[in-house]
């Protein structure tokens, strides 16, 4: 299949549900005891014959009709002068059994959520031919105009989620790739790009023209990426991450120093007040802008050593400030949560696989996982008990990259099986806000910088 299309898997259709057979119902006669038709005999004399004794003109009553009356009555045991008698009061009623225990459960209130229903399988299957199966790379992102970008070996595909429609943005020679990182811009339409040759490129999507290179931060492959408004942090194989200040000429602004293998995650805090930064050497960094002197622009506000393989994994908790999950590789297999204020490590759950990436709900309090061997699956957590709500299985290799859609709710996934899957995970939200406007501001200035 040609590596510049992708095509739509072919989905199943669901198996028909059983359909439930009706019983057939049985024509049963009526059981009716003989004693009740006696009792029809007795309440007919006693309505036509013995309550005449009371009326104003009594009627004499045969001495045979009077013993016939004596004896029907004992043979009946009806040795009662009226059939239906009403009383003052009916007699209360022995409870066998308490009303609490048959009465049904109160209905449920407002503020309490039915369960959510998460399917188990993909929404849709794509084509991901020529995809790296690289742990250290990040290669898929979804902008905030709900376009996905993806890069295959050496060029970078758009995919836009509206209506499906697929485009080629760059296709680099040899000698200059293969493409190692992809990273959107916060306005949804520029596009940073990291090459295996140290170099990075901005790009503009809408009009599929290069604004300019930055090819002074690094001496080897650009692996990660992070934007935080207009400045784009840039992580290496060389171990330094690098903010770029894409509005002016000489860009690099700042160098943090201290990983001493490849810089594989990089994630901005909402705030953008903190940036956290992972690598092969299994640290993790906590870098504070506030902090940061001019004196000392490499002193990281925190160093985490508890990881016992490379973090790629990081994500920054949407509803808890300075809270950061971070996931370990093969050797570690854990989560951790950290306190990014204090230091503390507040948590961690060791869940048996690579953790290749993390991703919050944003509507939530739940934590997506994608993992690698050796089950290869997303695993949906509720914090912060970390409870396991879900597993989605597809992948046949580790799940290498994740990315979530503008409002929330699908998380794309890409693999080393060469497919591109969709999932319906974090669920509808129940009140939609709208979507911010896009700020291009701080590309007013940009020009063609090579």
């Amino acid at each position: 299949m040609d590596a510049r299309s992708w095509s739509s898997s072919t989905k199943m259709k669901a198996r028909s549900p059983f359909v439930r057979q009706n019983n057939s119902q049985e024509n049963l006669d009526r059981f009716i005891p003989n004693r009740s038709a006696m009792d029809f005999d007795y309440a007919h004399y006693m309505l036509t014959e013995g309550n005449r004794k009371g009326k104003e003109n009594p009627v004499t009553t045969s001495p045979s009709r009077e013993a016939y009356r004596k004896q029907l009555a004992e043979a009946f045991n009806m040795n009662h002068t009226r059939i239906l008698a009403f009383k003052n009061k009916a007699p209360t009623p022995v409870e066998l059994i308490p009303k609490s225990i048959l009465s049904p459960p109160p209905p449920r209130s407002k503020s309490s959520k039915p369960r959510r229903y998460i399917p188990q399988s993909s929404e849709r299957t794509l084509d991901a031919p020529d995809i790296l199966d690289d742990f250290y790379l990040n290669l898929l992102d979804w902008s905030s105009s709900n376009v996905l970008s993806i890069a295959l070996a050496n060029t970078v595909y758009l995919w836009n989620a509206a209506d499906g429609s697929t485009s080629e943005l760059v296709t680099v020679d040899e000698e200059d790739g293969p493409v190692t990182s992809l990273s959107w811009a916060p306005d949804g339409r520029h596009l940073a790009i990291g090459f295996n040759n140290s170099r990075v490129q901005l790009w503009d999507s809408y009009s599929s023209r290069l604004l300019r290179t930055l090819i002074d931060g690094h001496q080897a492959r650009v692996g990660s990426l992070a934007w935080n408004n207009h400045i784009l942090t840039t992580g290496g194989m060389d171990g330094r991450i690098v903010n770029n200040d894409v509005r002016i000429r000489f860009p690099v602004v700042e160098t943090y120093r201290g990983h001493q293998q490849e810089v594989c995650g990089l994630k901005w805090s909402p705030s953008g007040q903190q940036l956290a930064s992972g690598g092969n050497d299994n640290l993790v960094h906590i870098w504070d802008r506030s902090a940061v002197s001019s004196n000392s622009p490499t002193r990281w506000l925190h160093r985490f050593e508890e990881h016992r393989a490379a973090v790629k994994a990081l994500a920054w908790c949407p509803f808890q400030a300075n809270l950061l999950a971070s996931g370990g590789g093969e050797d570690d297999h854990c989560i951790k949560f950290w306190n990014t204020h204090t230091g503390a490590c507040l948590n961690s759950v060791n869940t048996g696989s690579q953790v290749c990436g993390l991703l919050w709900n944003k509507h939530e309090r739940e934590l997506l996982s994608s993992h690698g061997f050796s089950q290869n699956q997303l695993t949906l957590w509720k914090y912060p008990s970390m409870v396991k709500m879900a597993e989605l299985n597809g992948h046949t290799s580790r799940v290498l990259f994740m990315a979530q859609s503008p409002d929330g709710v699908t998380v794309a996934s890409a693999a080393g099986d060469e497919t591109l899957r969709f999932w319906n995970v974090f669920g509808t939200p129940e009140s939609s806000k709208p979507a911010p406007k896009a700020n291009t501001e701080p590309f007013a200035h940009v020009s063609r910088i090579r």
